[in-house]
């Protein structure tokens, strides 16, 4: 039987969701942990006979504040700011349910095929994040990749390089999900950006803590040349000779099929948690559909990519895709449950 809610613990601040600064003091919370699991007689996650694992997509700092160079938004103003508090409370209080716990980090180097310093426009200048790359701009060559990148991209072939990305458009473009998108630099490794919103950090380490399980993370999205919205594989796969580009993670598709219940959340709900989930779907597909009713999304832990206009409006607004992807995942059979109710409820 799964467990009953627990209390959030009270030395929890609600208000540092908001905090980009916030760190956990990891002694503290062992220390916390300790009485906690004591108080309220916290078995260990190995004995669970029902394996709940919580996938958190990219609860990063660069997407969860608003000084973060892609901050989600949503049309609310405060989206991954409200997501990342009410993460933090599903944690507490279903600590005792959840078995096991995964984020994805959104990993970047510099120079990406979706930033703007790969690319330059016709007349050799920088282009500006926040716009599509199409493989007509490329092939008639209004958009061109940076030719110094080729040195340690490709062995110094330019042209190889040329070919490459205006197969990588074209691919995109036939797949149908995406056009080439350029992004503000976001996510770097080593940056502070990089890193995992605070309170969520904090929620994950108690859990650990209080249920001796080891935290998972998985990277995604190094690879130069190509996208990686999805954990679960890159946007394209082949070079434009056929060569294999990039694989997929099915490794991490097994275990996550193996819970007796997938529980998601993150951001963005128009980007990486949007393609995970499709991903994970087109595999259950091909495996077995009945596998779509072991995976809950929880609406109200996650927000669309919105670009505010400055004037009360958006240059971009993304929530439409992401409505109806989740219309679309509830009529395959997965569960769009909120926060507000506990797993035990879910699962009924």
């Amino acid at each position: 039987m799964t467990p009953t809610p627990m209390p959030v613990p009270d030395w929890f601040v609600p208000a540092r969701a908001a905090d980009a600064a916030y760190s956990p003091n990891v002694a503290q919370l062992a220390d916390a942990a300790v009485s906690w699991r004591a108080a309220h007689a916290i078995a260990p996650a190995g004995r669970d006979e029902r394996k709940i694992e919580l996938l958190l997509i990219d609860v990063q700092r660069d997407f969860c504040f608003p000084n973060g160079s892609l901050y989600v938004a949503g049309r609310t103003g405060t989206g991954a700011i409200d997501d990342s508090r009410r993460i933090a409370e599903l944690v507490y209080r279903n600590l005792s349910a959840i078995t096991g716990i995964t984020v994805t980090l959104d990993t970047h180097y510099p120079f990406q095929i979706f930033f703007a310093a790969f690319w330059l426009d016709r007349d050799g200048g920088q282009i500006a994040p926040h716009r599509t790359i199409t493989a007509e701009q490329i092939a008639r060559g209004d958009v061109r990749p940076n030719p110094a990148l080729a040195t340690w991209l490709c062995g110094g072939d330019i042209a190889w390089l040329d070919r490459q990305v205006l197969h990588y458009a074209r691919e995109l473009e036939r797949a149908g999900k995406y056009q080439l998108y350029v992004w503000p630099s976001h996510c770097v490794l080593g940056s502070d950006g990089h890193a995992l919103a605070g309170v969520v950090h904090e929620a994950r380490m108690f859990h650990a803590l209080c249920r001796f399980a080891q935290p998972r993370v998985e990277p995604k999205g190094d690879h130069p040349l190509t996208e990686n919205y999805s954990v679960l594989r890159p946007e394209v796969l082949t070079q434009f000779d056929g060569a294999p580009l990039a694989a997929r993670n099915d490794a991490l598709l097994d275990r996550l099929l193996a819970a007796d219940a997938l529980v998601i959340a993150g951001q963005a709900a128009s980007h990486c948690v949007k393609s995970t989930i499709d991903d994970l779907l087109d595999a259950i597909v091909l495996r077995d559909r009945a596998l779509a009713r072991k995976v809950y999304v929880v609406t109200d832990c996650m927000s669309a990519v919105t670009v505010p206009d400055g004037k009360g409006g958006f240059v971009a607004d993304f929530t439409p895709q992401a409505d109806a992807a989740l219309a679309r995942y509830a009529e395959a059979g997965m569960h769009l449950v909120t926060s507000r109710e506990p797993i035990a409820a879910w699962l009924r």
